[in-house]
């Protein structure tokens, strides 16, 4: 085994001879929403019976007006000050859902007040509850305001805890998180040209805001508090997920898992679905608690590739960028540019796996369960890959200009022997961490001016290695 212990308290790395990270490539003009709704005429949800009074049931109401507002060819709709208990509402053509400050919109903490709908989910296309907020083959639409969407989820989050110890004990830990059905604060779906702007997001069920099989969206201004009241699994803040020239921007983001996260499908399903995510721009962004601050995966099926991330603070969170895969998920990950992020007080500042999270990414049916019939998505999630095509792939990686600060550890990165983590680059980066880390199975990686100033007075740990470069 090729081994290298690299003891330096002074250390620095990134870019191959002659690259330089593309900060500004071509596709980055074409990012976003270009159409927003251009209808001003109001439509007031309280004309169609709405009530802000927190226990008024509005989902019908609200709707009401939604359809209105489409079928004179959009505007606004609006409400009047209150706290506004909802089901599942759709959004259509031309309209702008506004939510004002002093409006608060309020997710059913019913399951029945969400209709069961085809969707994806965690990279997996089954029947699922829509979300409380829906914009579903739809374009030019827009949801705006100073106000919140309080998805009221800690009533999903215990049902959730509840069901995960049963499961646990039965084997069965990989596939709770889909028989535990709950609600997405807002899902954009087979949409274009949406707009999410300003809105103030709280207490998610599930997810919080998922971009779907969806193109030219703009997500910016958004924030994002899901630990109020408790600790909500799988509370991600922002996915990506199958979806192409999206930008997202100036969000503030406190969740308890991945807070900006990028998602191709999972596993044989993903495969079979095969529709990458491509050009995104994430920018000017923070976070506080959850699993990364930009996070790759990990649904990487349909493959994630040309990203550029950058303007990034994180202070919490327990990655500032994450690469995450399974040895049957498949795709590629690939150029990808990230630049300028300030980290403080994460776990590790880089962390790569393509075996993360074994225990919910491998599906194992029990012996109890041989022979049964089984859920539609249960035969999905235990269908096999061929090993040629689970194995994913990570490469060309470039990250540059990070600082970090009060960390563990600065870069924790384990590829394989059949899948190499090739061509990465880091350059300009700074590591005030206790420990600088390791990199295992890298090939074609190089660092320049990249300074670890450890605790424990040593460099990284550098195996399996393939042309590592350390340039002074």
């Amino acid at each position: 085994m090729n081994r290298r212990i690299l003891i330096l308290s002074v250390f620095l790395c990134t870019i191959a001879v002659g690259f330089a990270i593309e900060k500004n490539p071509a596709w980055l003009k074409e990012v976003g929403a270009k159409v927003v709704p251009t209808g001003t005429k109001l439509y007031w949800v309280n004309n169609y019976g709405a009530i802000g009074d927190s226990v008024t049931l509005n989902t019908k109401a609200i709707q009401k007006a939604i359809d209105a507002c489409a079928a004179k060819g959009g505007g606004i709709v609006a409400f009047k000050p209150g706290r506004y208990l909802s089901g599942s509402i759709f959004v259509k053509k031309g309209v702008c859902l506004r939510v004002d400050k002093g409006v608060t919109l309020l997710g059913s903490q019913n399951i029945k007040d969400y209709p069961v709908i085809r969707t994806r989910v965690a990279g997996i296309e089954m029947n699922w509850p829509a979300a409380l907020v829906n914009v579903k083959d739809q374009e030019n639409v827009a949801i705006t305001g100073k106000g919140i969407i309080d998805g009221q989820g800690k009533y999903f989050w215990d049902l959730y805890w509840t069901m995960r110890k049963d499961y646990d004990v039965r084997g069965l830990r990989w596939i709770v998180d889909y028989d535990c059905q709950r609600p997405r604060t807002l899902v954009v779906d087979n949409s274009k040209n949406v707009t999410i702007d300003g809105i103030q997001f709280q207490r998610a069920g599930f997810w919080t805001v998922q971009v779907l099989y969806s193109e030219n969206c703009t997500v910016k201004n958004v924030l994002v508090r899901n630990n109020i009241g408790g600790h909500g699994p799988s509370t991600d803040g922002i996915d990506i997920d199958s979806s192409k020239r999206i930008e997202v921007a100036h969000c503030d983001i406190d969740c308890n898992d991945d807070n900006i996260c990028l998602k191709a499908g999972r596993d044989a399903d993903g495969q079979r679905v095969n529709r990458p995510t491509e050009y995104v721009s994430i920018h000017d962004c923070v976070s506080a608690r959850g699993g990364g601050l930009v996070v790759f995966g990990s649904e990487t099926a349909g493959s994630i590739r040309h990203v550029v991330a950058y303007n990034l603070k994180t202070n919490g969170t327990s990655a500032a960028v994450r690469l995450k895969s399974a040895y049957n998920r498949g795709g590629v990950v690939e150029d990808v540019a990230v630049y300028n992020v300030d980290a403080r007080n994460a776990k590790a500042a880089l962390a790569i796996s393509l075996n993360w999270n074994p225990s919910y990414s491998y599906s194992k049916l029990p012996e109890a369960y041989e022979g049964k019939e089984l859920p539609e998505h249960w035969k999905k999630m235990l269908e096999v890959v061929p090993e040629e095509k689970g194995i994913p792939t990570f490469r060309d990686v470039h990250i540059s200009d990070v600082t970090v600060n009060d960390t563990p550890i600065g870069i924790t990165a384990v590829g394989i022997a059949k899948s190499t983590l090739d061509n990465f680059t880091l350059e300009n980066c700074t590591f005030n961490v206790e420990k600088a880390g390791d990199i295992d199975f890298g090939k074609n990686w190089t660092l320049k001016n990249v300074r670890f100033n450890t605790k424990d007075g040593k460099g990284l740990t550098i195996t399996n290695d393939v042309n590592v470069k350390i340039v002074q």
